[in-house]
């Protein structure tokens, strides 16, 4: 799925669709709102170019803001990029070739989920189906610089992800993912599957250590069971496409590149976190240790790295 380029205010057609582009500014400021069939999807670009709302048969399926836990920092609802790093980088240190970053910790001890989540995105294209939006990394101290881009096509029984990163100033560190926190419903439970039998040893910061080891009984979900009261905050590798997030009345499929198959997974009360990603948490500290199979990009100027995820849906 290509992002397009070029948009102005005003209005025009892209491959068939109606595309209403007023200045940037107000689109972020009055939000996104994408309708196909029945399902409506609506897009906060100010508030981390999140997801705010998916509503699939009437019934929301993203947890709102007023639920939340806290609100500050804002990693706790909606489902948002984590770009230019998923996951934790412990006491934000960044190992380089030009010696260590340190970046400000803003979960502290560590560095959490990028940059994305906190900063504004600006509305570059919309259609009634699609809207595509871009950030420029900045804050923490991050030193590399560097645009992402994300588009979101919805579908009537889809809702197609894409993300590319790149315009780095220097050398560093490069991984993706989205973060969704997917509502739990009452009355009911939620049943999920993610395909990988490892998870990472972390520690008592819940930070990787470079160590795995087999998945117990109570996180062993690959056959899809239901969550229950199983409270999960685990990096599962080396899953299989899809993980599956199961309501009562509905079934959630999300597909991942091959490149994506570090999946977090976080099930406390008030909802169930399913975050396929690029590259373990603490990447870069324990890539410059020796650990292998972690998953780190590195991006010289000139380069990118884009995925992709797909989300379907259909009747339980």
């Amino acid at each position: 799925m290509a992002a397009s380029r070029g948009v102005h205010a005003g209005s025009g057609r892209v491959n068939g669709a109606t595309i209403r582009t007023p200045s940037p500014s107000s689109l972020a400021s009055r939000g996104v709102e994408l309708k196909s069939a029945d399902v409506v999807l609506r897009i906060d670009p100010e508030d981390g170019g999140r997801i705010v709302s998916l509503l699939v048969g009437g019934v929301e399926r993203i947890l709102p803001k007023a639920r939340a836990r806290a609100t500050t920092p804002p990693l706790y609802w909606g489902s948002y990029p984590m770009v230019p790093w998923p996951g934790r980088l412990a006491q934000g240190r960044i190992p380089t070739d030009a010696g260590e970053v340190r970046l400000e910790p803003n979960l502290p001890p560590s560095a959490i989920h990028g940059l994305g989540f906190d900063k504004p995105w600006e509305v570059l294209e919309r259609t009634d189906t699609a809207v595509t939006m871009a950030c420029d990394m900045s804050g923490l101290g991050w030193p590399f610089g560097g645009r992402a881009r994300q588009t979101l096509q919805l579908g009537s029984s889809s809702l197609d992800l894409e993300m590319e990163l790149g315009e780095y100033t220097r050398a560093g560190p490069a991984g993706l993912g989205w973060h969704p926190w997917f509502a739990r419903m009452e009355p009911g439970d939620v049943a999920l599957r993610v395909d990988a039998r490892e998870v990472l040893v972390v520690d008592a910061d819940l930070v990787p250590t470079g160590e795995t080891r087999r998945v117990t009984a109570s996180e062993d979900l690959r056959s899809g069971p239901p969550l229950v009261d199983r409270r999960l905050d685990h990096v599962y590798v080396g899953a299989k496409s899809p993980a599956v997030v199961r309501w009562p009345d509905l079934a959630l499929r999300i597909e991942f590149e091959q490149d994506m198959n570090t999946v977090v997974v976080h099930t406390p009360v008030e909802g169930v976190c399913v975050e396929p990603q690029t590259m373990w948490p603490n990447a870069p500290l324990l890539a410059a240790r020796g650990v292998s199979g972690t998953g780190l990009r590195t991006l010289a100027p000139g380069e990118s790295l884009r995925v992709s995820e797909r989300w379907t849906w259909r009747a339980a």
